[in-house]
């Protein structure tokens, strides 16, 4: 009796795929987050200042907060879109998920929490598989440095090479009877 069994696999350039298609799906609502308040920065930060004006949060640091928020957004968006800096930028864009967090806790805003849980999950698998981004600018980046160092180890051992040999053959002929000298 035989056992048929159907193993599921991932293949690397599936999950590549999968990833940058995520990425660009994150980048893409933090830019326009971004993108849609930088033109109002003030209206947008009095917006916030309003609606956390009942939380335990000094006002000082509510309105600090909002005039980060938009520019902070629309940075990480473009960065995480087009895979560059991307560790970086998943790693600001979860501290600013933080303070987000907080704020919208501390009103009890349980449903915008909810959302930034989902966020928050989309972010972790961004950077656990952050192997898996060769698709990106990071990457790109990183096999142009690797030929442009590994053609310098290149040239490097050709100039040792010759150099060796060059002082080898130097002490050879210093070693070697002069065959002038016996005539």
């Amino acid at each position: 009796m035989t056992e048929n069994r159907t193993y599921i696999s991932l293949k690397p350039k599936d999950v590549a795929i999968a990833y940058l298609l995520l990425r660009i799906l994150i980048g893409v609502n933090y830019f326009n987050h971004g993108f849609t308040r930088i033109f109002n920065i003030p209206g947008f930060a009095e917006e916030t200042v309003k609606e956390l004006a009942d939380s335990y949060l000094p006002e000082f640091l509510v309105r600090i907060n909002s005039y980060l928020v938009p520019p902070v957004e629309l940075i990480v968006g473009v960065l995480i879109t087009f895979g560059l800096a991307t560790r970086s930028a998943l790693i600001v864009t979860f501290a600013l998920m933080i303070i987000l967090k907080l704020g919208v806790t501390s009103i009890q805003n349980w449903g915008a929490a909810t959302s930034m849980l989902s966020y928050g999950i989309v972010l972790f698998i961004l950077l656990a598989g952050n192997s898996f981004n060769i698709y990106s600018l990071d990457h790109w980046r990183k096999k142009r440095q690797n030929l442009a160092d590994s053609g310098a180890d290149r040239e490097q051992g050709r100039v040792n090479f010759f150099k060796n040999n060059f002082w080898i053959k130097r002490r050879l002929q210093h070693r070697l009877p002069n065959h002038n000298t016996f005539r």
